[in-house]
């Protein structure tokens, strides 16, 4: 059983309840249980499961951002990334081509500079990808391993005296001075509630906070093989459309388009990549990448969960703590993102207002 006995009433009294075990509800977890707060943490399905956004095993890391505010973030996250061990975090380097106007600067001003090379120079560093424009190299872009961070910070939550429950789907939040969380295995009552559940954020917390629009989409990248031993760096192409990728160590080369997919009910996925974007995304390999195969492919289903601006949205409204539009870019800052959430539920509301639930941001953040 979760901490603290069941009452009278039948409900279950707890601290602080975390509703959503990807990885921005398992870093709040930890964060709260490294602080000594009572937590405990409910999934609604098994543990390692591919129904979301936070499972496989590769994510970009990058400080790449033009916005200060994410260059910090993604600074402090890093930082999170290296003291957490395990291996989660390679740092493989990144480049940027295309439209790379004020990354170099941004980077500089952070204290993070990085390296402008030539199409030329950039070619014969890294054969596998074709250059027509300059490149901005930064070392310390890399890899993340997704399934094994969620596991870290779940494990290390359950080791600091948290309860991590999957399986546990949370049907109803009744709110009043403290907050009901309604499973189907109990009532549980809590003072603060972190609500992280991507795809799933506006049918939980419809009525009870004023949410920005959260457009679901289904995304369809693929693993494509090598045909030489060339060195990947994690990369981003920075023109029309937006193109992502970084190598998957035993999978092949990760490439997708940066948001664009069709709109999806999380419930109701097909989970089939749909053949015109597919063929799209084999062209761009074709044209742009020589050292990838584009017929050996392997498609992949995720999906992404955001907001017009591309802006996260850390807040809090009474007792409850709302973490929501990561999709596309948020992985990266989850040890930041879980710091966050920490503070929001258990100091109250304040922080950087950026990403308050009613003051949207202005610009795309990639």
């Amino acid at each position: 059983m979760p901490p603290g006995a069941p009452q009278a009433d039948g409900v279950t009294d707890v601290d602080v309840v975390v509703v959503g075990g990807g990885v921005m509800g398992s870093a709040a977890a930890w964060r709260l249980a490294s602080r000594g707060v009572e937590v405990a943490l409910f999934e609604r399905f098994a543990r390692g499961h591919v129904l979301g956004s936070s499972h496989g095993a590769s994510r970009i890391f990058r400080l790449a951002y033009r916005d200060p505010v994410y260059v910090r973030f993604a600074a402090e996250a890093r930082e999170g990334w290296r003291a957490l061990g395990g291996g989660l975090l390679t740092e493989t380097g990144g480049v940027d081509h295309g439209d790379i106007t004020g990354l170099p600067e941004a980077l500089a001003a952070a204290g993070e500079p990085g390296e402008v090379l030539s199409p030329d120079a950039a070619r014969e560093r890294w054969p596998g990808f074709r250059f027509d424009d300059a490149v901005f190299h930064h070392p310390a872009s890399g890899r993340l391993h997704a399934d094994r961070a969620v596991a870290r910070f779940q494990d290390l939550t359950v080791a600091l005296g948290g309860v991590v429950r999957y399986e546990t789907p949370v049907r109803e939040l009744r709110v009043g001075e403290r907050v009901e969380v309604v499973t189907e295995h109990g009532v549980y009552r809590a003072r603060r509630v972190v609500v992280a559940v991507g795809s799933w954020t506006a049918a939980l917390l419809d009525g009870l906070v004023p949410l920005p629009p959260l457009v679901v989409t289904q995304e369809q990248p693929a693993h494509f093989a090598p045909v030489t031993d060339a060195t990947w760096p994690a990369f981003i192409h920075r023109r029309p459309g937006g193109v992502y990728g970084l190598e998957t160590p035993g999978e092949g080369v990760k490439v997708g388009t940066h948001g664009g997919g069709p709109v999806v009910d999380p419930d109701a996925r097909d989970f089939r990549a749909e053949p015109t974007r597919l063929a799209a995304l084999r062209r761009y390999v074709r044209d742009w990448l020589p050292g990838l195969d584009p017929a050996a492919f392997t498609p992949i289903s995720c999906t992404y969960t955001s907001t017009p601006t591309e802006d996260f949205v850390l807040d809090r409204r009474g007792p409850l703590v709302v973490a929501a539009g990561f999709s596309g870019h948020g992985f990266k800052f989850a040890p930041a993102v879980g710091r966050v959430l920490a503070d929001l539920a258990t100091s109250g509301p304040g922080g950087d207002r950026r990403f308050a639930l009613d003051i949207p941001g202005t610009t795309r953040k990639t």
